[in-house]
This record gives structure tokens, C-alpha cells and sequence, in this order.
């Protein structure tokens, strides 16, 4: 289709305006938003829990990184296989609904069962037994987390609502990285969890029970969107036959769908700069908490307190009150792609700050970046999913058919490989700049390593995202024109359709 060179906000884009079908009510938002801190925390406190492995668990940077890259690989390559299943499921609870459930508590139980782990076994025996854990968490993240993206792009068909439902969700979501850093609190508590020997905190005794807990709580949190939020109808005449032999035997439509996926123009740029921002960011997240503890304080836990948690703490409020509600007023009055660039510039601005920000002689300057940092996540997700919604209209235009599924589960497996290949690339730069987790200081040359990653890692990524994203051309006049063309499909096909008792429904 080709670009219109009306401008957001002209007589043209004013006139679609939401109809009564494609708004929301709130209360689904926030079931939806509900779901959304289930599937951060995952995440979230992965983040956490994994600096365990290296800071009492003395396992090598590398080994760590790679028990972070192989999983995510799994879970990436999984992705696809499961929104082929979720889009095609015929059940008189939906097509999502009833993955998400079984999702959410095998993910749930798995995620306590991983960490159940002893200082006292060797590094290759807690390897073995982490990695084989971890597979299965990330199978249940599969199967709850890619139903559930796409039961988002079905919530409505509108420019703008669809942006407004991300914004709910991404809001309460982030929640969870305002929360997950107090895990660091918990974890390494000496009056909750004392070593018997030494009296000082165990991490190793703290990971196993809060693992506990938090997988108890993500299960709650990842069910409540199947039990609140209703979709769009789906005709059952347009899904695939499910079967044992059926899906063995769809390989082909299913790698077919994930092909036509990266032939859609606007989607692949989408993908590219989701796996550059985020990767780039995961890369170098874990690096605060060895900065602060190693660099800031002299390598003292004691000393280094609770910094780490109030640096990750005040960047996800931050982001939650600044940078979502924010973004979100761009992309509705300046149009998303707009709003993605001026996001992510002011997101490379906070990384380069953080160079002198890591002072030793005034930890408050720790703080100083955050306003302009968080706009790099917050901007990320707010606005890319949205998109991603508008993309599958597209899709549907020259394709005849809704993949949302497909769709997600591809989106995801991009945002999922950047988690993967930022596992890898977090343990290989720790191990290249001399980091030693046994040592009772670190060099002066780990440390400046470090701090160099942790500022230029992420400013590349980000400004190679927004060198992909201009070229990205589906603006609200094309997707109005889009959505008009598929009513107007709609409406012709109605006329021949089957009685309505033949559409599947989806709601409560």
C-alpha cells in the first residue's frame, strides 16, 4: 500500500476515532495489565536470581552466561510452533485461554524447582541441574506468554486503543522491575536466611525459598487474563485442522507463516530493532550490581546496601510514571515511529551520563540518569507492540487471513533471542575484562571494562534501532485505509456467511 503523506493529528486521522466495538473497558485492560506483570516477573526476577549463580555460587561468568544463552534458544525455537497451535485451537474455551493456564503453572513450578540448588555440589552438577530445570521453565513461558501476546492484538482493531491497551499493560507490568529488585534485599537478608558458619547472608538458602514464592505468585498473576479478557470472535472455518498428525504435518505451513512473517516489510524492521534495543539493554543489566557493589563500594556488600535495589527500583518507577505515560502521548499526537525515535535518543543521553554517574565519592549521582534512561524500555514495548497490532492488519489485507499468533510468537522469538544472545554476551564480556567472582577485589581493568559496556553497549544499540526504524512507513492514515478495507471485505463476505452460532467466541 502506499504511504499517505497525511500527517497524524490532520481532518483526515481525526475522523477514526475509535467505534464503540474497538474500545475496551478498563477493568480488561487492567486483567490484561495483570497478565503482563506475570510475564515481566518471569523475567524480572530471572535477572536477579541469576546473579546468585556467579556471586555466591562462585560459578564461572561464562558458564553462567551460557546457562542463560541455551534456554532462551529453546524458548525461542518453541515460539513459532506455539502460535501455529494457539492460532488454530478449536475449544469451547478459546483459542488462548486454555494455554495460558497450563502455561502459567508449569512455569510457575518450574521457575521454584530451578533454584533448589547447593553450594555445596560441583559447578557442573548445579549446571546440569539448573539447565534442565530452566528448559522446562521456558517451555511453560512458551505456552502461557505467546497465547497471551496474541490475545492482546485481538482485544481491538483500533489505531489508537490498541496503543492506549499496550500503555495499561506495559504500566502495570513494569511493576515488576520496581518489586524485583528488592529481591537482592531478601536473597542476601542475614537475619532471613544466615549461613550457619559465617552468620553472613546465604544467597543460596535466600534464592531457594523466595523462588518459592515467586513462583506462586507469577501463576496467579500470568491466569487472570484468560479468566477476565474477551477478543474478537474468530470464524472456525478459517483455522487448520488439530492433530497429532495434522501438526507434524504442518511444518511447512507453519515455517510458511514465519516466512511470509519476515517478508512483511514494516514487521521485519519492527523485529530487528526490538532484538537490538533489548539485547543490547539485557546485555548490560546485570553489570549495575557488580558496578555499584565492586566499583562504588570497594567490592563490600555491607557497604554497597541497598543501592543496587534503589537504583533499580527508581529506574522502573521512573519508567512507569515518566517514560510509558509519556511515550504514549507522542505516539498518539506525533505518530509511533515519531515517538520510538525521540524515545530511544533521550534513552542513549541517560546511558552516556552513567560514565560519571558511578561515583564513588556521591552515590546519589546513580540517580541522575534515570529519568532519560528509562525511556529506552519504556518506549520499546509501548510502542513496538502496538505497531505489531497494526502489522497483523496488513497481513490479514494481503493475506486473507489473522495470524496474530504467528505474529507474536514471532515478535517474541526476536525479543527472546536478544535475551538469549545477551546471556551469552553478559558472561563473555565479564569473563574478556578479568572479572573474577572469587576474588576479594576486582581489578582495575574489569571494573573500567565494565563501566565502558555498560554505557556504549546500549547507546549502539539503540541508535542502530532507530538507523532500521525510518524507514518503517505504516502510519495511522495507512492503517485507518487498511482497516477500512478490511471492514469493507467483512462486510461483503457477511452477506454468504454461515448463521452466527458458527463463530467461535472467546470471551468469559
Amino acid at each position: 500500500m502506499a504511504s499517505s503523506a497525511t500527517p497524524p493529528g490532520s481532518s483526515q486521522t481525526a475522523s477514526l476515532a475509535p467505534t464503540r466495538s474497538a474500545e475496551v473497558p478498563m477493568t480488561q485492560k487492567i486483567a490484561f495489565g495483570v497478565g503482563m506483570l506475570g510475564n515481566q516477573m518471569f523475567p524480572a526476577a530471572l535477572g536477579v536470581f541469576m546473579v546468585v549463580l556467579v556471586q555466591s555460587l562462585g560459578m564461572d561468568p561464562w558458564i553462567a552466561g551460557v546457562l542463560a544463552f541455551l534456554p532462551r534458544i529453546f524458548d525461542a525455537v518453541t515460539d513459532p510452533v506455539m502460535g501455529y497451535i494457539s492460532d488454530n485451537t478449536r475449544s469451547r474455551w478459546g483459542r488462548r485461554r486454555p494455554y495460558i493456564f497450563i502455561g502459567a503453572i508449569l512455569a510457575g513450578v518450574s521457575f521454584a524447582l530451578m533454584w533448589q540448588l547447593d553450594a555445596s555440589n560441583s559447578q557442573m552438577h548445579n549446571f546440569w541441574y539448573f539447565l534442565v530445570l530452566a528448559l522446562a521453565f521456558y517451555l511453560g513461558l512458551t505456552i502461557f506468554a505467546t497465547p497471551y501476546v496474541a490475545m492482546g492484538y485481538e482485544m481491538s482493531s483500533d489505531f489508537h486503543e490498541r496503543t492506549r491497551i499496550m500503555a495499561v499493560a506495559q504500566w502495570i507490568g513494569q511493576w515488576a522491575w520496581v518489586i524485583a529488585p528488592w529481591f537482592w534485599v531478601i536473597i542476601y537478608n542475614p537475619e532471613l536466611f544466615p549461613d550457619p558458619i559465617t552468620g553472613e547472608a546465604n544467597g543460596v538458602v535466600g534464592a531457594r525459598t523466595l523462588a518459592v514464592w515467586v513462583g506462586i505468585g507469577c501463576i496467579a498473576l500470568a491466569m487472570t487474563p484468560a479468566i477476565f479478557c474477551r477478543t474478537q470472535p474468530v470464524d472456525p472455518d478459517t483455522l487448520d485442522e488439530l492433530s497429532i498428525r495434522g501438526i507434524g504435518n504442518s511444518v511447512g505451513s507453519l515455517l510458511g507463516g514465519v516466512v511470509a512473517a519476515f517478508k512483511n516489510g514494516p514487521f521485519v524492521r519492527i523485529c530487528v530493532a526490538t532484538f537490538l534495543i533489548f539485547g543490547s539493554f539485557n546485555t548490560i543489566a546485570a553489570f549495575a550490581y557488580f558496578i555499584i557493589v565492586h566499583y562504588m563500594f570497594a567490592s563490600s556488600t555491607d557497604a554497597a546496601g541497598r543501592w543496587p535495589t534503589w537504583h533499580g527500583t527508581v529506574g522502573a518507577l521512573a519508567t512507569t510514571f515518566l517514560a510509558i505515560p509519556i511515550v504514549t502521548i507522542m505516539a498518539t499526537r506525533l505518530g509511533k515511529k515519531t515517538a520510538f525515535v525521540i524515545s530511544q535518543s533521550i534513552s542513549m543521553l541517560g546511558y552516556a551520563a552513567f560514565w560519571w554517574c558511578f561515583n564513588p565519592d556521591d552515590p546519589r549521582m546513580l540517580f541522575l540518569p534515570l529519568p532519560l534512561f528509562c525511556f529506552g524500555i519504556g518506549g520499546l514495548f509501548t510502542i513496538m507492540m502496538s505497531m505489531t497490532a497494526d502489522v497483523c492488519d496488513l497481513d490479514e489485507l494481503r493475506t486473507g487471513s489473522r495470524s496474530e499468533g504467528v505474529f507474536g510468537a514471532v515478535y517474541w522469538w526476536m525479543v527472546k533471542l536478544g535475551f538469549a544472545v545477551a546471556g551469552l554476551a553478559t558472561g563473555v564480556i565479564m569473563s574478556s575484562v578479568g572479572f573474577d567472582p572469587n576474588a576479594e577485589q576486582q581489578s582495575e581493568t574489569a571494573l573500567t571494562g565494565l563501566r565502558l559496556a555498560y554505557t556504549i553497549v546500549p547507546i549502539a544499540g539503540a541508535a542502530l534501532a532507530i538507523f532500521v526504524m525510518l524507514g518503517y512507513d505504516l502510519d495511522e492514515a495507512n492503517a485507518g485505509e487498511i482497516r477500512r478495507e478490511l471492514a469493507e471485505r467483512h462486510a461483503a463476505s457477511a452477506t454468504s456467511a454461515s448463521p452466527p452460532d458458527q463463530t467461535q467466541s472467546e470471551g468469559p
